[in-house]
């Protein structure tokens, strides 16, 4: 009856934190969602909702962290249960951080406001941004259904993400090359992509972690490496 008690307890105790991490993920996914049509529609307002829900979620991770702890300390799980309270910290730092960039995109806003827009950028960074937060939605719904295979699928689609990186770095570059008054949104507009397929790559980490989690291992060498342009020089060529 005791270890049944125990047992329970453990499992409610884990619920509760994985309900966290779930409510964590929503507001990241929002977070990218608005910041990106923020960006676009230029409003200030939504930027500072955007802003102002970092708080939030940063409070969140450390809830989650702390009531890990405990989990740690008051139930000392071993082997599976343990991978799973290992696998939520980690999920909750990457979560963390893809919103630190959502609030450095809105940031950015207010800059870029009171500039010219760079035709179709603005669209392009939204359609990047939305690419993101589906594979975030669906690496989420990997680690609710401990499905590995849609966690795999989520870490190819990172490529996506960093051919749509490349393609707007071509084009910033092209934008600033045609006329000296592009430089300065181009390059608020740079740190913008950037900020993004960073996103991608937390977003990876999370599928690798569901990977962890299911089968015990971390995957070898499955993260394609999509972002050239720190090692291609053609891809400074316009």
């Amino acid at each position: 009856m005791s270890d049944k008690h125990i047992v329970s307890a453990f499992d409610r105790d884990l619920e509760a934190i994985q309900a966290q991490i779930l409510k964590m993920g929503g507001l990241v996914e929002a977070a990218i969602l608005d910041a990106a049509k923020s960006l676009e529609e230029r409003d200030e307002e939504l930027a500072e909702k955007v802003r102002n829900s970092d708080r939030v979620i940063d409070d969140l991770e450390e809830l989650i962290n702390e009531n890990c702890a405990k989990l740690i300390a008051l139930r000392a799980p071993t082997a599976v249960d343990l991978r799973v309270i290992l696998t939520v910290m980690k999920v909750s730092g990457n979560l963390e951080r893809i919103a630190d960039y959502a609030k450095n995109m809105a940031k950015r806003n207010g800059v870029l406001v009171q500039m010219s827009p760079i035709n179709g950028s603005y669209a392009a960074l939204r359609r990047m941004a939305r690419e993101v937060q589906l594979m975030l939605k669906d690496a989420l719904d990997a680690y609710i259904k401990r499905d590995a295979e849609l966690a795999i699928d989520v870490i190819h689609r990172d490529r996506d993400v960093d051919q749509m990186y490349n393609a707007l770095f071509r084009e910033f570059l092209t934008f600033m090359m045609e006329d000296p008054r592009n430089i300065t949104p181009c390059m608020h507009l740079h740190f913008i992509a950037k900020n993004t397929e960073r996103m991608g790559d937390h977003v990876t980490s999370i599928a690798e972690q569901v990977v962890y989690l299911v089968t015990g291992d971390l995957p070898d060498d499955l993260r394609p490496k999509g972002d050239m342009t720190s090692v291609n020089p053609e891809l400074g060529q316009v």
